[in-house]
């Protein structure tokens, strides 16, 4: 089967996403670790691909990988801007993520790694 085609499990009304909101700088809708993600309502259309586009980012990297690019990105960012937020919006998984989560067809036709295309 084609891992392109992967969808993680989404978890509905889950109490993860507004725990994780009080310690980073943002209100978090979801968060998507493994093969879940745990969003605090109903999942919206733009949301889960949202998700989905992180889900396939940690397949490229084996989960592990990352999650371990994605805490240095941050720092980098906490360095580079001296703002958390800036650190976040700023970080490349985010950026292709925010930048694709409206746009139809993006998963079928998405490349591999192209978070590696959002970096500044």
């Amino acid at each position: 089967m084609n891992p392109k085609k992967w969808k993680p499990i989404f978890i509905e009304n889950s109490k993860i996403p507004v725990w994780l909101s009080k310690i980073v700088p943002i209100e978090i809708e979801a968060v998507a670790f493994f093969l879940f993600v745990w969003t605090r309502g109903e999942p919206d259309s733009r949301l889960k691909q949202h998700e989905i586009i992180h889900f396939q980012q940690q397949l490229e990297l084996l989960f592990v990988g990352q999650w371990i690019l994605y805490g240095l990105y941050y720092l980098k960012g906490l360095v580079q801007y001296r703002d958390k937020h800036m650190a976040y919006t700023e970080n490349p998984f985010e950026r292709e993520a925010h930048r694709n989560e409206s746009v139809e067809n993006y998963l079928e036709n998405r490349k591999r790694y192209s978070w590696l295309s959002h970096r500044e």
